[in-house]
C-alpha cells in the first residue's frame, strides 16, 4: 500500500544543488515501490522530457513541478508549484519563462506575485516550509504578517494550497511546525510532508555540499557560508517518512492525494510545424508545388545561359516525385521556411553554403535554392534525405558566413515572431580536468595541487577520470600514495559529469507554430540577445518543435573576404558559383598537394593522399572527402581506388549491371548511395527500401541483416542472378556499407573545396590574406600560413600604418600584415588610426601620427607595439630611431592637444609637425640612438606578432648547421644511414603508448620545410626539457618511408640543443685580425675571459701587409663557444671576422 510520495526532489539540473542523475532518481523511486515522484528542480524544467520518459519506462507516475522564488512584501521566499493538469502545465511554463526573462537576478529567477496570480490556474502550491516567506516571517517572530501571507495564498489557490512541513534538521523547523499545524487547522488548509531530496544516500551529503560550494565559489570550511542543506535530505523510503511524521499522519497521506490529483500528459514525438504564409486563394500544398516548379524553371534557364543543356522532362519527373513525397509526409512548410531565410540571406549579401549532409540529394532543395548542387548531375539520391518508407523530419544543416549568421537568425525571429523563435540550451558538465580543479579549490587545498593533477589528465575528447587513471602512471602513483590527492580524486569521481551550467547551442534554432511557451519554458541568453529553450536539442524535438540548424562556416567568410579583396585590388571578382569546374590549373595545384588553406584538403595526411590520387575531375574531389577517413584508409579501399584510377590494377565490377553505378569510383563501393542503387538495380528494391537496407547494414544487427539478405536474394533470384554471386555481392555491400560515406555531403563540401582551390590558384594574395585574417587571433595557425605564403612566392609585408587595415590586406600583389594581429593593440585604436588616415591622408612620421590620432586614443603601449611590429617601417626610418623619438612625439602631441583645448594658436610654429621641423627632420636628435641588432628586431616581432616575420633565428646559424652536417629538411631522402637535421621546435605532441609510456612527436622547422620527428619513450624522458617552443635542436635519426602518408618519417636516436652540439663538434674558434693597436689585445681578452674553461681552441688568423699566419692559443685560452661569446666578438670585430670551425663528421 502506498503511504508516501516524494513531492520535492532536485536533480543535477537544478545546477545550484542536486546530485541525482534523472534515471538514478526514478530508478530508486521504483525500487522503493513508490508509484509516483515529483521532480521540482530549482526554477527550471531542464530535465522535463528526460524525467517524463524515465518515469514511463519504470512504470512510475511523473509529477511535474518546480521550486520557485516569489517576491513578497519585504523579501522573497520559496513556493513549489506542481502542475495538476494541462492548464497548470502551460501556466508553469509561462511562470518559469517570466522568471528568467523578466525576473532574473544572477543565478535565480524571481517571480512577481502578480505573475503568480495571473497563472495560478491548474497549479498546486506548497508553501515552501522554512524557506518560504511564511517560514521566514515565523522565524522572525512576525506571525501576524505570516498569517496575512498565508491568507493571501489561500485566497488564490483555495483547495490547491498545502502547508508544507520538513524535518530534515534545518533551523526553526520545530517552531514553524507548531505555527503551521495551528494556522493550517484554523483555515482548513491540508498539511503536506516533504524531504527536499537532493541525493540518494545520507553518505552523499559531503559530495552534495562540495557541489553546492563549487556553484557558490566558496570553500567548504568558509565560516561565512550559509548552510542550507543537511545530511537528512536523502531519498528516504516510505517507511522512514511515515515514521518521521508519525505524529502528523495526514501530512504523509496528503502526498499520495496530491499525486492522485496530478495527471499531466506530454505529447512527445509529434511534430508541430510553423505555418508558412501563402498567397490568398492558394493552399500551402499548391503554393509549394508552384514554387518548386518555378524554381526549377529558373535553374534550367540559368544552365542554358552558360551553355549547359539539361533534360527538362527528367528533371520535372524527379521534381514531381519529390514534391508528392514531401506533401504526403506533410513537410512543405519546412522546405518553404528554409528557402525563405536562405533567400533573405542571399538578398542581403550573406554568403550561404552550397549544402551540407543528405539534403543536397533533393532536387526540390536545389530548385528552391536551398542547395547549389544539381543532384541529377552528381547522382545524389532524394531517399537518402527523406524516405517515404521511414517517416522522420527532414533536417537541413545550413552553413552561413560567420559574420552574417546572427543577422539571419534575427530575420527569422522578426518574420515568425520574437516569442516563436528561440535558440537551444546546452549544458556544461563537470568534465575531468575541471572537476579536479574545482574540488581542490573548495576543499581549501593549494591551487598548485589541482593544477598539477589537471595537467596530468590527458587532453583527449571523451577523457574521464577513470581513463586518465589507467593511462597516466604518474597520476595513478599520486592518487595511490598521497592522501590529499586521494581525497580530491575520490570526491571528483562522485561529481564528474554532473551538469554545471547552461550555454547556447552553436547553431540550433526552433520555430514554433505560435508561442514557444506552449511547448517549453524559456531562458534568456547571457547577453540578453535571444531567447533560449529550457529543453536541449533532443528534448526540444521530442516536445514537437522543429529544429533548424544555422551553422557558421568559417570558409564561407574566407571566400567572402577574398572576393571583397579581389574587387578592391582588381576591380572585378569572379562569380564564385559560376567558376569553371574543370579548370586544369586548379587540378594541377591539387595534384601537387599545395592545399594548405584549401577547405577539407589541408591536413598533412590528406595532402599525401591527394598527391597519390592526383585528382583531375570534380568527382575525384568528392571521392577524396569520402576516402579520407579511418575506415577506408585502414581497409585497403584507398589503395584499390588509387591503383585502379591510375591503371595499376584492373577495374572490375561485381556484376555488369553495376558498371554505371560504380564507374566514377573505379568499381569500388565508396558511397552509401551506391549501396542503395545496387539494391535497386540488382534486387528490385525501391530506393526507400534500399535506404532501410543501408541503415540496417550500418547498424550491423544480425537479425535485421538476415531478413534483408533474404529480401535481396529473393529479388536477385527473380532477375536470374546466380544465388552464390548474389550472396557475395551482398557480403561486399555489407562490408563497404560500414565505410560508405554520404555522397550528398561529400559533394557539397567538395564544391567548397574546389572554390577555395580556385581562389588560391588565381588570386593567391587575396585568398591567403583572407585566410590569415580569419585566424589572426591564433598564432599557431598564422605561422604555417605565413610559411605557405613564402613557399608560394608571396611577399608578406609587416603591418603598415599607411596602407594596413584591421585585417590582412593586399597591395600591389603583396600581403600586408593585419594591424588587428598586433598584440596589445585593440580594435578601437586601429579604428582611430584608420579614421585619421582616411580624413587627412598618409602619415609622414611618428610625430604627425601622434598629433593626428591622439595619444589618449592610441596609448604608449600601443605605439610601442606598432613600432616593434614594423608598422612604421614604410616611413623609412629604422625602428630603433622611431622608438627613441617616441617620448618626444607623445609630449609634442599632448602639448598641441592642451593648446588646442584652451584655444591657443601655434603662433611661432614651434609645435608643428614634420613640415615645421628644420634640418634633417623630426628624428635628427634620435639617429644616434643605440642600434637594434637583428635579434632585437626579431624579438620585437615575436613579442608583438607572435612570430618572426622579417627573418628567422635559424638564419643566424646557417654556418654552424653547415659545419655540423645538418641536412635541410626539404632535401631529406629515404636512407639506411643516420641523418642529422636541425631546426626550431615549433610544436610538440605528447602521446602515450599502450604501456602508458609517454613519447613525443616534435615538429621541426628549418625554414626550408617542417617535419615531424618521433622521439620514443626512453629518449623522450631524457630530452623532454630540451624540446621547448622556439628552442634550436640538432637531431640524429633514421629516415624511412611512411606508408600511411606516402611521405617520409623520422625516428630520433639522439637529441641535442644546438649549443651542446656545437660545443662537442667545434674544432676551433677562428678570429681574423689585422693590424691593431697593442691595447686591443686587452679588449679581446676581456671578451674571452668569462667563457674560458671549455674545450674549443682559439685560432688567431693574422693578416698584415708584411706578415700573415695562424696562431693557436694555448689550452688556458680554450673556450665554451656559446652564443654570448660569438655575439660579443662579432660586435667587436664584425660578423665575417669570427667563425666556428668544425671537424669532419665520421
Amino acid at each position: 500500500m502506498t503511504q508516501f510520495v516524494h513531492l520535492r526532489t532536485h536533480s543535477e539540473y537544478s545546477l545550484v544543488d542536486g546530485l541525482f542523475r534523472v534515471k538514478e532518481l526514478v530508478g530508486q523511486v521504483a525500487q522503493y515501490g513508490m508509484p509516483a515522484v515529483a521532480l521540482t528542480d530549482e526554477s527550471n524544467l531542464f530535465a522535463l522530457v528526460k524525467f517524463y520518459r524515465a518515469c514511463l519506462s519504470q512504470g512510475v507516475q511523473p509529477i511535474i513541478g518546480a521550486d520557485c522564488w516569489v517576491k513578497g512584501s519585504g523579501s522573497f521566499g520559496r513556493l513549489t508549484f506542481i502542475a495538476m493538469n494541462q492548464e497548470g502545465y502551460r501556466n508553469l511554463l509561462e511562470l518559469l519563462s517570466l522568471g528568467w526573462l523578466k525576473g532574473q537576478d544572477g543565478d535565480y529567477a524571481l517571480l512577481e506575485w502578480e505573475w503568480v496570480v495571473e497563472h495560478a490556474a491548474g497549479l498546486i502550491c506548497l508553501t515552501g516550509a522554512t524557506e518560504g516567506e511564511i517560514g521566514r516571517l515565523v522565524a522572525a517572530g512576525q506571525t501576524d504578517k505570516a498569517d496575512a501571507v498565508l491568507d493571501k495564498y489561500h485566497e488564490l489557490f483555495a483547495d490547491r494550497l498545502y502547508f508544507e512541513l520538513t524535518r530534515v534538521g534545518l533551523s526553526g523547523e520545530t517552531a514553524f511546525a507548531q505555527y503551521g499545524v495551528q494556522a493550517a487547522d484554523q483555515r482548513q488548509i491540508p498539511l503536506v510532508a516533504t524531504n527536499v531530496a537532493c541525493f540518494r544516500e545520507a553518505d552523499d551529503f559531503e559530495a552534495h555540499e562540495t557541489r553546492v560550494c563549487i556553484h557558490d565559489s566558496v570553500t567548504l570550511d568558509d565560516q561565512r557560508r550559509v548552510h542550507r542543506y543537511t545530511p537528512e535530505q536523502w531519498l528516504k523510503p516510505q517507511e522512514a517518512m511515515v515514521e518521521l511524521f508519525s505524529d502528523l499522519p495526514d501530512a504523509v497521506a496528503n502526498t499520495v492525494q496530491i499525486a492522485k490529483r496530478c495527471g499531466v500528459e506530454l505529447t512527445l514525438g509529434t511534430y508541430f510545424l510553423p505555418e508558412y504564409p501563402v498567397p490568398e486563394g492558394m493552399t500551402l500544398d499548391e503554393f509549394f508545388r508552384q514554387c518548386s516548379h518555378d524554381g526549377l524553371s529558373d535553374r534550367l534557364k540559368a544552365a542554358e545561359s552558360y551553355g549547359q543543356t539539361l533534360d527538362e522532362t527528367a528533371y520535372r519527373e524527379r521534381l514531381d516525385f519529390e514534391v508528392d513525397v514531401i506533401l504526403q509526409m506533410g513537410f512543405p512548410g519546412y522546405f518553404l521556411i528554409v528557402a525563405d531565410f536562405i533567400r533573405w540571406a542571399k538578398d542581403h549579401a550573406i554568403p550561404v553554403g552550397p549544402g551540407r549532409g543528405s539534403g543536397a540529394g533533393s532536387i526540390v532543395a536545389w530548385a528552391l535554392k536551398i542547395t547549389d548542387l544539381d543532384p541529377i548531375e552528381h547522382e545524389l539520391l532524394f531517399e537518402r534525405f527523406l524516405n517515404p518508407e521511414r517517416v522522420s523530419m527532414p533536417d537541413f544543416d545550413v552553413d552561413f558566413c560567420m559574420e552574417g549568421r546572427d543577422r539571419v537568425i534575427d530575420y527569422v525571429a522578426e518574420r515568425y515572431g520574437r516569442y516563436a523563435v528561440s535558440q537551444i540550451v546546452t549544458f556544461g558538465s563537470m568534465a575531468a580536468k575541471a572537476v579536479v580543479r574545482d574540488v581542490t579549490r573548495v576543499q581549501g587545498k593549494p591551487y598548485g595541487l589541482g593544477d598539477r593533477l589537471a595537467k596530468l589528465i590527458p587532453f583527449e575528447v571523451g577523457m574521464t577520470l577513470d581513463k586518465a587513471f589507467e593511462a597516466e602512471p604518474q597520476l595513478k602513483e599520486l592518487v595511490e600514495n598521497d592522501d590529499e590527492v586521494r581525497e580530491v580524486w575520490d570526491m571528483a569521481l562522485k561529481l564528474e559529469g554532473l551538469s554545471r551550467n547552461t550555454g547556447k547551442h552553436a547553431g540550433g534554432v526552433v520555430i514554433a507554430p505560435g508561442k514557444l511557451t506552449d511547448f517549453t519554458a524559456l531562458l534568456s541568453a547571457e547577453d540578453g540577445s535571444s531567447l533560449v529553450t529550457q529543453l536541449d536539442k533532443d528534448d526540444v524535438e521530442a516536445a514537437g518543435l522543429v529544429k533548424f540548424d544555422f551553422l557558421g562556416l568559417r570558409t564561407l567568410t574566407i571566400i567572402d573576404w577574398a572576393l571583397r579583396l579581389i574587387r578592391e585590388t582588381q576591380g572585378e571578382a569572379p562569380v564564385i558559383e559560376r567558376i569553371p569546374m574543370d579548370d586544369s590549373k586548379v587540378f594541377q595545384l591539387l595534384s601537387r598537394g599545395d592545399t594548405t588553406a584549401v577547405f577539407q584538403l589541408e591536413s598533412r595526411g590528406m595532402k599525401e593522399l591527394i598527391r597519390r590520387l592526383k585528382p583531375n575531375s570534380f568527382e575525384d574531389i568528392v571521392a577524396l572527402v569520402a576516402l579520407f577517413r579511418p575506415g577506408p584508409l585502414q581497409s585497403g579501399m584507398v589503395d584499390d581506388f588509387i591503383n585502379r584510377k591510375h591503371g595499376r590494377a584492373k577495374v572490375e565490377h561485381p556484376h555488369p549491371d553495376l558498371e554505371p553505378i560504380l564507374k566514377n569510383t573505379y568499381g569500388v563501393i565508396l558511397y552509401q548511395e551506391q549501396v542503395m542503387q545496387i539494391a535497386q538495380v540488382l534486387a528490385n528494391y525501391s530506393l526507400g527500401g534500399a535506404d532501410l537496407l543501408r541503415r540496417a547494414m550500418g547498424k550491423k544487427k544480425p537479425k535485421e541483416m538476415e531478413k534483408q539478405r533474404e529480401i535481396f536474394l529473393e529479388g536477385t533470384g527473380k532477375r536470374g542472378i546466380d544465388a552464390k554471386l548474389a550472396g557475395s555481392i551482398f557480403d561486399l555491400m555489407e562490408k563497404f556499407a560500414g565505410y560508405g560515406f554520404n555522397k550528398s555531403h561529400s559533394a557539397a563540401y567538395a564544391l567548397v573545396s574546389y572554390q577555395t582551390a580556385f581562389l588560391k590558384t588565381y588570386y593567391p594574395a587575396e585568398f591567403m590574406a583572407a585566410v590569415l585574417s580569419s585566424d589572426m587571433d591564433n598564432t599557431d595557425k598564422v605561422v604555417p600560413l605565413i610559411e605557405e605564403c613564402r613557399r608560394v612566392g608571396l611577399v608578406i609585408r609587416p603591418p603598415d600604418v599607411n596602407v594596413g587595415s584591421f585585417k590582412f590586406s593586399v597591395k600591389d600583389g603583396e600581403v600586408i600584415y593585419g594591424l588587428g594581429a598586433i598584440k596589445g593593440l585593440g580594435e578601437g585604436p586601429i579604428g582611430q588610426l584608420i579614421d585619421a588616415r582616411n580624413q587627412d591622408g598618409a602619415f609622414t612620421d611618428l610625430f604627425d601620427f601622434c598629433r593626428r590620432v591622439g595619444t589618449g586614443k592610441v596609448n604608449r603601449r600601443a605605439l610601442e607595439a606598432l613600432i616593434r611590429a614594423g608598422a612604421f617601417d614604410s616611413l623609412n626610418e629604422p625602428r630603433w630611431v622611431v622608438m627613441s623619438s617616441l617620448e618626444d612625439a607623445i609630449g609634442q602631441a599632448d602639448q598641441e592637444a592642451r593648446n588646442e583645448a584652451v584655444g591657443m594658436d601655434d603662433m611661432f610654429g614651434l609645435g608643428g609637425g614634420a613640415e615645421s621641423q628644420l634640418g634633417s627632420g623630426p628624428y635628427q636628435h634620435h639617429r644616434g640612438a643605440m642600434r637594434w641588432s637583428e635579434r632585437d628586431v626579431l624579438r620585437g616581432e615575436k613579442e608583438t606578432l607572435g612570430l618572426y616575420l622579417t627573418g628567422h633565428p635559424i638564419d643566424w646559424y646557417a654556418d654552424d648547421l653547415k659545419g655540423l652536417g645538418a641536412k635541410a629538411l626539404e632535401n631529406l631522402e629515404r636512407t639506411k644511414d643516420t641523418v642529422r637535421v636541425a631546426g626550431l621546435v615549433v610544436g610538440l605532441r605528447v602521446i602515450r603508448n599502450k604501456r602508458g609510456d609517454s613519447f613525443g612527436i616534435v615538429t621541426l622547422d628549418d625554414r626550408t620545410a617542417r617535419m615531424d620527428v618521433t622521439v620514443f619513450a626512453d629518449l623522450f624522458a631524457e630530452c623532454r626539457e630540451k624540446l621547448t617552443d622556439d628552442s634550436l635542436v640538432v637531431i640524429e635519426g633514421d629516415v624511412s618511408f611512411d606508408e600511411f602518408t606516402n611521405g617520409l618519417k623520422m625516428r630520433a636516436n639522439k637529441v641535442e640543443t644546438l649549443e651542446n652540439a656545437r660545443k662537442q663538434a667545434a674544432s676551433g674558434l677562428k678570429i681574423h685580425l689585422e693590424m691593431k693597436a697593442p691595447e686591443f689585445t686587452e679588449t679581446l681578452l676581456s671578451k674571452i675571459q668569462p667563457h674560458l674553461g671549455g674545450e674549443c681552441p682559439i685560432v688567431i688568423a693574422y693578416n698584415a701587409p708584411n706578415a700573415s699566419g695562424e696562431v693557436v692559443l694555448g689550452e688556458q685560452y680554450q673556450v665554451h663557444p656559446n652564443d654570448t661569446l660569438l655575439l660579443e666578438l662579432q660586435e667587436l670585430l664584425g660578423q665575417d671576422r669570427v667563425q666556428l670551425e668544425f671537424s669532419a663528421r665520421t
